[in-house]
């Protein structure tokens, strides 16, 4: 039996007659950074989906950290650990960047009404937002965006946003976090940023699945990639193997350099 936190085993979707997973089946190890690609219609975003339980998969299982989890809801998945970003974030826009990440932490004892009016009960809500506030400012500080924490996060820039979606999905504690294209749209100062970030936390322990067109940044940053290709796993490996494959350089690496 594999260790490796998360595995996908033979996973299928259909949409109708279309067929999106076709048997795709990979492993993403521990403390690792992994990048997830293939061209458009290959199946990235719909695997995505089954395994954090926004589609339920008609056949196959998706395993993270011993457990089953193949068809629970989002939440369910989330709070054990899974989380993801979107490629379009999905910040509260009317909310301050603050506020934003003060929801986000799972557990937060407020959420209970009889907290909010039983006297001692009030008391342990009061210091446990007072703990959040403090991690909360040390995340901003960490993603350099501590000077727009009160600003609206519908103002913000669509890197910013970036930032903000990464910081707030850091905020759950996440175990496994997948990237959903996190540079899409950034420009290449907020580029820069963002990889340290991912890189500075991977050194900290933290573990990646990353999807994202730029072929560059998967073959530069990734220590291990996965080629999907008409909804199943073309090829996977360390990227000098992967950009040697043949099958994948017809399928979509033409016009890299290799």
């Amino acid at each position: 039996m594999s260790d490796a936190p998360l595995q996908v085993r033979d996973l299928k979707k259909t949409f109708g007659g279309i067929v999106a997973v076709d048997g795709a089946s990979f492993e993403v190890e521990a403390g690792s950074l992994t990048g997830l690609i293939g061209p458009n219609g290959a199946g990235k975003s719909t695997t995505f989906n089954c395994i954090t339980g926004a589609h339920t998969p008609d056949s196959g299982t998706v395993v993270f950290q011993g457990e089953d989890i193949t068809g629970r809801r989002p939440d369910q998945i989330a709070n054990r650990g899974l989380v993801r970003t979107f490629q379009i974030a999905r910040e509260l826009e009317e909310m301050t960047v603050l506020e934003n990440l003060m929801l986000a932490p799972k557990g937060q004892l407020g959420e209970q009404l009889w907290r909010s009016v039983t006297p001692i009960a009030r008391g342990e809500v009061i210091e446990q937002e007072a703990e959040l506030r403090e991690r909360v400012w040390e995340t901003l500080d960490f993603f350099e965006i501590d000077h727009i924490a009160h600003d609206e996060a519908g103002t913000l820039s669509g890197g910013q946003r970036k930032l903000l979606e990464m910081a707030r999905a850091m905020m759950t504690d996440p175990d496994l976090l997948l990237l959903d294209e996190p540079l899409a749209g950034v420009n290449p100062t907020l580029e820069e940023k963002l990889l340290d970030r991912i890189h500075e936390l991977r050194g900290q322990g933290y573990t990646f699945l990353l999807v994202e067109h730029d072929m560059d940044v998967i073959m530069d940053n990734c220590e291990h990639v996965i080629v999907m290709h008409q909804g199943s796993v073309l090829a996977e490996g360390e990227p000098e193997v992967v950009q040697s494959d043949d099958r994948v350089i017809e399928a979509y690496l033409g016009e890299i350099d290799v």
